[in-house]
């Protein structure tokens, strides 16, 4: 039997929904109904762990989300979360997800949300599937800013209102630009 092998090959990869104002929830709940892109994220994410704050959690409709290991980050160590695997630390929660990803043979983990674990998790993605919302709500919970020199686009797909989805958004895949330096 081989040994597990803790891959480097495991992705962290963010996964969000934002309005042209950084907006990404209100009141605990998304600003938009936006069936097309609901249908993006179970595609994506299914089958790979998913890390959220306790939040994002108790937004569910359901709990946990079926097919994806839920990973639940609280400051909270008495917390319990049905169904998933609670961690206060993000380092914990990443190791347990990438170990996790390794022994199904996942090739990314994601980070769902909310706005605090978005921060935590920006400065070690490799990746974000990032859907932009063609609209400015008000709200309570912010996307942080992307340095534009840290991202390259390396796909994007356009989704028209209608046919549930409260706006137009546009669904882009952002990856990490290497800097390789000589010594």
């Amino acid at each position: 039997m081989e040994p597990i092998s803790m891959s480097a090959d495991v992705k962290l990869c963010l996964i969000a929904a934002r309005a042209r104002n950084n907006v990404i929830g209100s009141g605990g709940d998304l600003p938009w109904k936006l069936k097309s892109d609901l249908s993006f994220f179970k595609t994506a994410t299914l089958g790979c762990p998913i890390i959220m704050g306790r939040k994002t959690w108790e937004s569910l409709p359901v709990r946990p989300l079926k097919g994806r290991e839920n990973i639940v980050m609280t400051r909270d160590w008495a917390y319990n979360a049905d169904g998933a695997r609670v961690y206060s630390s993000f380092a914990a929660a990443t190791n347990s997800a990438r170990a996790v990803a390794a022994r199904t043979d996942a090739d990314k983990v994601f980070v769902i949300g909310g706005e605090a674990i978005y921060k935590l998790a920006l400065p070690l993605a490799d990746r974000i599937y990032l859907t932009e919302v063609d609209a400015e709500p008000d709200g309570d919970a912010y996307f942080p800013e992307l340095d534009a020199n840290d991202w390259q686009e390396t796909s994007a797909e356009q989704y028209d209102a209608g046919n549930g989805n409260d706006f137009a958004f546009k669904i882009r895949q952002l990856d990490r630009v290497s800097v390789f330096t000589s010594r």
